[in-house]
């Protein structure tokens, strides 16, 4: 659709279901579309958002905003993620600026943001904005986080994250590069230089299955591969992917990108469950990559490197208690395939060691109360780190929301 096309199929409903319903960041959807301007409609998107452009790209709106767009009913949705994308790329190409809200009581304030990913950048910005002083450390050499360092360049332009960047900057961010949390920075030293801190830094430790081989060489996790780059040579070999995210695609794609002979995504549930974004597991199909639904690895054969793997089918049924239907593997059904690699993306984990002083809720991330604040004094945390739903657009809105919750207090 072109755009007036667009403006003219969206129903700006009043009651904004993709809005309130859809978005985690609660965009004001109907009023940017039906936005003529650029920058005002840039300017609305602001209200929430810092990152339309990234997340106009990337952002699962199937299963979000278009997901709960009335439109899709009966026909299909209003195409929002492509009228985000396009605002968030004019107001790069024109130079909008992100609209400063200073408030006097804040200026004198100063907060430590760690982390540079979707949560760590959508706090400063929101602090920012409002005049509190903001220095944003991150343990690479760049900025961005997984938006550099976890998504694929075929998914997200780096150039477009660049941009972004340098849009929230242009708020007054003073940046410290090269400085990672338990080894050169630590909580207690910026409590003691700052009014509060943010935690972003991500969990991005590749969960294991366990089960019988996974140690052996030529078993590697997939948060790993796409956050270093470092891979070894796939040419003419063959390569099992597990799990049935985005991690999965985006690492079975750059994959087969990279000259592997044949890719396998293993998933242990039917298609329709899979929580990847539909366009890219067509995507994924399109480039050739071979799908094994209701599957599921259960040993990983070999000396000292991957040899073959052992597989086992699955069946879907319900369980007593619960809505979602669970795999149960099929007695006797087990069989082998050659294969040369192992990818596990099933997952990740914080690691461990970098937020031992902090309390954990039960699934092992930093565990905070409704305010965004953890057990440490001031300390605050959002994004992946604190367990929330893997997506960027849901860590930013962990990380503006622990920049509100800073600013009422600085406030009070």
């Amino acid at each position: 659709m072109e755009e007036k096309e667009i403006r003219e199929y969206c129903l700006n409903c009043k009651v904004k279901p993709c809005s309130n319903n859809g978005c985690p960041l609660n965009n004001d959807i109907p009023s940017f579309i039906h936005e003529e301007d650029y920058e005002k409609a840039f300017n609305i998107l602001c209200n929430t958002t810092v990152l339309p452009a990234i997340c106009g790209k990337i952002c699962p709106h199937e299963k979000q905003c278009q997901g709960s767009c009335v439109r899709g009913i009966k026909s299909h949705p209003v195409p929002i993620g492509d009228m985000e994308s396009i605002i968030g790329d004019m107001s790069i190409k024109n130079n909008y600026k992100i609209p400063k809200e200073i408030d006097e009581k804040l200026v004198d304030k100063k907060v430590a943001v760690i982390g540079s990913g979707p949560a760590g950048l959508t706090c400063s910005a929101f602090l920012a904005r409002k005049g509190v002083q903001v220095t944003l450390y991150e343990k690479y050499n760049e900025l961005g986080g997984i938006l550099v360092h976890g998504i694929p360049e075929f998914r997200l332009p780096k150039q477009t994250v660049k941009d972004t960047i340098s849009k929230i900057l242009d708020l007054g961010i003073k940046v410290e590069l090269n400085k990672e949390l338990g080894k050169n920075l630590n909580i207690e030293d910026l409590s003691g230089k700052y009014d509060a801190v943010f935690v972003g830094i991500g969990a991005n430790i590749p969960s294991k299955m366990n089960i019988p081989g996974e140690d052996l060489e030529g078993v590697y996790g997939g948060n790993t591969l796409l956050e270093t780059g470092k891979h070894p040579s796939y040419e003419g070999k063959t390569v099992a992917v597990i799990g049935g995210g985005n991690v999965a695609m985006d690492s079975g794609r750059t994959i087969k990108r990279l000259g592997a002979k044949q890719v396998y995504v293993i998933y242990r549930r039917a298609e329709e469950q899979m929580p990847a974004e539909r366009k890219e597991i067509e995507s994924a199909k399109e480039e050739g990559i071979e799908f094994l639904f209701q599957n599921n690895i259960v040993k990983v054969l070999g000396n000292t490197h991957v040899e073959k793997i052992e597989c086992i089918r699955t069946q879907l049924v319900k369980k007593e208690g619960e809505d979602r239907l669970s795999p149960v593997n099929i007695e006797g059904s087990n069989y082998i395939m050659d294969m040369d690699y192992v990818v596990m993306a099933t997952g990740s984990k914080p690691e461990e060691k970098v937020i031992e002083n902090f309390e954990k809720n039960k699934w092992g991330y930093i565990a905070v109360n409704e305010k965004m604040q953890t057990s440490i004094k001031n300390v605050y945390a959002g994004g992946d780190i604190a367990g929330e739903k893997q997506t960027v657009a849901w860590a930013a809105r962990s990380g503006r929301n622990a920049a509100e919750s800073i600013i009422k207090i600085f406030a009070q």
